[in-house]
């Protein structure tokens, strides 16, 4: 199951790639997109980080009711945080974990102090986009939200398998901080794969062979 990144939507490079890749191998692929993103209702000025936590909560548990198989979670940068706050209410459920530029708590660094007093003050901050002409939003409620959800003030209680790929030329989320994700998550068998000359999106050839890779390496045998 793939989780898109924040203003993002299922019709990426990485899920449709991990969509070919799961054709190709018979196995069972869903990519959807969360409230007022893409394809689905809603306006995305409305929505919450927890709203989306439960966009991928019912995904997980309308696949387990579809498939009765377990599920494994690719998340990209907002999708990274939201995997990991699922595989905690849904243990039974999530057997492996990837992170791509994953980036929990990002409403805490991400944001300088001058633009978190905007959110707080004007309800909204609108940021130049580098991935298209609209600006990229943020909302005090989804700010808020985010805050609430936070997860690196301690030990994160996951025990399936994780990778956490992690590009060095990332400029929005700082590779140390895969790092520190890797100490915090309680499993025993966490890597943080650190691509040289890997940007944010890391969706270059070699970038998407490596994540096909990870998702294979976090699939028990059996």
């Amino acid at each position: 199951m793939f989780l898109p990144g924040y203003a993002s939507d299922m019709t990426g490079t990485k899920a449709v790639t991990l969509e070919r890749w799961a054709r190709a191998t018979g196995r069972r692929f869903l990519r959807f997109d969360y409230g007022g993103c893409g394809a689905s209702e809603g306006a995305f000025e409305d929505q919450r980080f927890a709203d989306w936590l439960d966009d991928v909560l019912a995904m997980i548990d309308l696949a387990g009711e579809k498939t009765g198989r377990p599920v494994v979670l690719v998340g990209s940068s907002l999708g990274g945080w939201l995997m990991l706050h699922a595989a905690l209410r849904r243990p039974g459920q999530v057997i492996g974990l990837v992170g791509v530029a994953a980036a929990p708590d990002f409403t805490d660094w991400g944001f300088t102090m001058e633009e978190k007093m905007t959110i707080l003050q004007q309800g909204r901050l609108a940021k130049p986009s580098r991935y298209g002409p609209e600006p990229t939003v943020t909302t005090r409620a989804f700010w808020q939200s985010g805050e609430a959800h936070r997860l690196m003030g301690g030990p994160i209680g996951i025990a399936a398998p994780v990778r956490l790929l992690q590009g060095l030329s990332d400029d929005e989320v700082p590779w140390v901080r895969a790092g520190r994700l890797a100490e915090l998550i309680g499993s025993a068998d966490v890597q943080a794969w650190l691509v040289k000359g890997g940007d944010h999106r890391l969706s270059r050839e070699a970038d998407l062979a490596l994540l096909v890779r990870a998702v294979e390496e976090v699939i028990p045998a059996a």
